[in-house]
């Protein structure tokens, strides 16, 4: 599994031109799901955004995790995480993970995530053509994938 996490003031997701997730200040978490990722993967990955210290302590300082300035988390399924452009300019999806598998361990990564920070995850809708607005804040942008666990 590979995400993308922008540090927000605000961030919200829309379907069909109706809002169907937001958050103030917090995280916007891009979720891309590959074959052969499991809960693992999720569990992991849920761990590793809500310890992120990625927000400014009084010191101004990137120091504090998501639970210490009362932020919350917007996940936004995106299967264009697992691009390869290896060849030509047309990137390939292969690796993406199937609906159903892919569908599954965004909702685990999504569900461990509230029950690490102990708040509801806002979310987009799996598989739907959605518009995403992101205010960064920083900018700060982070990507990591589990796969190499760094």
């Amino acid at each position: 599994m590979r995400i993308v996490i922008q540090r927000c003031r605000r961030a919200s997701v829309s379907v069909a031109g109706e809002t169907v997730g937001s958050v103030g200040t917090g995280m916007a978490v891009l979720v891309g799901v590959e074959s052969g990722d499991s809960m693992d993967d999720a569990v992991w990955l849920a761990a590793k955004t809500a310890g992120l210290r990625i927000f400014s302590d009084a010191a101004g300082v990137m120091n504090l995790p998501l639970g210490e300035v009362d932020g919350r988390v917007l996940a936004v399924s995106q299967f264009t995480l697992t691009a390869s452009t290896r060849k030509g300019n047309r990137p390939s999806y292969i690796r993406a993970a199937r609906g159903a598998e892919a569908s599954a361990l965004y909702d685990a990564y999504c569900a461990e995530v509230e029950r690490l920070t102990g708040t509801e995850v806002a979310r987009g809708v799996f598989g739907a053509d959605m518009q995403v607005e992101i205010l960064n804040d920083g900018p700060v942008t982070i990507i990591i994938d589990s796969r190499l666990r760094e």
